[in-house]
C-alpha cells in the first residue's frame, strides 16, 4: 500500500491521479491533498478521501472549508493553507509517493521539499525542472530520491530508457502534436485569435498549457525537462511532429535501434506507471492496434515556432536563462489571452526578456523564485513594445 499526497488536487492531473487510487483501492491510499482555490471541488474530494491533510490558497479560503467541514460533521481532516501549507501536504511524514502537479512555479517549493524529505515523485510539474532542475536534481540525488516523469512524453522515455543503459543511449525523440498551426502559413500567424489558438488538435488542457502547445513553447519546456531527468545534453533531445499522437515518445540507441512507446492518448497510464513502478499493473487502459493507421513525422518549423528555438538556446545556457524563458512565457501568455499582444508577440516577448537576462546559476530556491519575479517585471515592462 503506498500513501499518497497530490499537490494540484483538483486540477486535471490530480482527478486522474485519484481516479486511479479509486480503482486500485488495495494499493494506494490518500492522505493530503493541496487543492488551491477550488472549495467546491477541495470540500468534494474531502468527503470522499477523508485525507488528514488539506491545503488550500489563502487563508480565507481555509475557513470556508472548515466551516464547511464542520457543517457537514467531517472531523480528522487539518486544513492549512499558502505555501507552507502545501508543504505540508508534501512532507506529511506517513507519505510515500508525491504527485507534484500544480501548474507554474507555485508547486516549486513544495516539490523541492518532498524531494529533501526523501518522499518519491510523480513529477507532471515541467516548471520544477525548467527553473530549478539544478538544484532539484542536485536534491533527489544526495536524498536517492527518484523523480518518475508523468508527462506523457518523458514518461514514454523513462519507459524506452528500460531497454538499454544510459551510455548506450544515442538520442532521445520527443514527439509533438503540432498544435493547430502546424500547417498555417508562416503569413497568418500575426492574425491569430485566441479563439483558434485554444483549440488544441489532441488534448484538453489548462489555457496556458494549450496556448504553449499553439507556439511549441511546450515542447520546449519538455526538451529541458528531458535534459534534467535523463542527463542529456540539449543536442541529444530531438523534437518529432508527430501529428496522430500515438506515439508518445521514442529512445535512439547506439547500435541503430529505436524504441517507441504507444499507447492510448490518457493520462491515467503514465500516472499508473508512475505510482506502480518498477511493477507494471494490470489496466483497462488499453491500445486497439486495430486502429493504428498511418504515422507521421516532419521536422518542426523553426521559423514559424521559435518559442521552440528559444528553449534551446535556454537549455544550453542553463540556470537564469531557463527561468526567465518560463516567467517571460507566462507573462506573454496571459497578456496575448488579455488581447494586450498579438500571437506572435509572445516569442518576440520572450527573446527580449532573454536578451536582456546575464548568465547566473542561482544556487538556492529562493534565488530560482527571485530571478522568476526579476523576469516576470521586466517581461510586463516590455508588454506592447515587442
Amino acid at each position: 500500500m503506498k500513501t499518497i499526497a497530490i499537490l494540484g488536487s483538483t486540477g486535471s492531473i490530480g482527478n486522474s491521479t485519484l481516479s486511479i487510487c479509486e480503482s486500485y483501492p488495495d494499493r494506494y491510499r490518500v492522505a493530503s491533498l493541496a487543492a488551491g482555490r477550488n472549495i467546491d471541488a477541495a470540500f468534494a474530494q474531502c468527503q470522499r478521501w477523508m485525507p488528514k491533510l488539506i491545503s488550500v490558497a489563502t487563508e480565507e479560503l481555509a475557513g470556508d472549508l472548515r466551516a464547511r467541514l464542520k457543517s457537514a460533521s467531517i472531523t480528522g481532516i487539518e486544513v492549512v493553507y499558502g505555501t507552507a501549507g502545501t508543504v505540508q501536504v508534501a512532507t506529511l511524514p506517513e507519505v510515500d509517493f508525491v504527485v507534484s502537479a500544480i501548474v507554474g512555479v507555485a508547486g516549486l517549493e513544495a516539490t523541492y521539499a518532498a524531494v529533501c524529505a526523501g518522499k518519491t515523485i510523480g513529477l507532471a510539474n515541467k516548471e520544477a525542472l525548467v527553473t530549478a532542475g539544478e538544484i532539484v536534481i542536485e536534491a533527489a540525488r544526495k536524498n536517492n530520491v527518484a523523480l518518475l516523469p508523468i508527462d506523457s512524453e518523458h514518461n514514454a522515455v523513462h519507459q524506452c530508457m528500460r531497454g538499454g543503459t544510459p551510455a548506450e543511449v544515442k538520442q532521445i525523440w520527443l514527439t509533438a502534436s503540432g498544435g493547430p498551426f502546424r500547417e498555417l502559413p508562416l503569413a497568418d500567424f500575426e492574425k491569430i485569435t485566441v479563439a483558434q489558438a485554444l483549440k488544441h488538435p489532441t488534448w484538453v488542457m489548462g489555457q496556458r498549457i494549450t496556448i504553449d502547445s499553439a507556439t511549441m513553447m511546450n515542447k520546449g519546456f519538455e526538451v529541458i525537462e528531458a535534459c534534467r531527468l535523463f542527463d542529456l545534453p540539449a543536442a541529444k533531445v530531438q523534437v518529432t511532429v508527430h501529428p496522430q499522437s500515438t506515439i508518445h515518445s521514442l529512445v535512439e540507441y547506439i547500435d541503430g535501434s529505436i524504441l517507441a512507446q504507444l499507447s492510448v492518448t490518457d493520462m491515467r497510464l503514465p500516472i499508473l506507471y508512475a505510482l506502480s513502478y518498477p511493477e507494471r499493473v494490470e489496466s483497462s487502459l488499453t491500445f486497439d492496434m486495430k486502429t493504428l493507421g498511418q504515422l507521421d513525422f516532419s521536422q518542426p518549423d523553426l521559423g514559424k515556432f521559435p518559442c521552440l528555438r528559444l528553449a534551446y538556446e535556454a537549455a544550453d545556457a542553463g540556470g537564469a536563462h531557463c527561468i526567465a524563458l518560463n516567467a517571460a512565457d507566462e507573462i506573454a501568455v496571459a497578456a496575448f489571452l488579455a488581447g494586450s499582444i498579438p500571437f506572435n508577440g509572445i516569442a518576440r516577448t520572450i527573446e527580449s526578456v532573454l536578451s536582456r537576462t546575464p548568465v547566473a546559476h542561482p544556487a538556492t530556491i529562493a534565488a530560482v523564485l527571485q530571478a522568476d519575479a526579476d523576469a516576470r517585471v521586466l517581461a510586463a515592462s516590455l508588454i506592447g513594445t515587442t
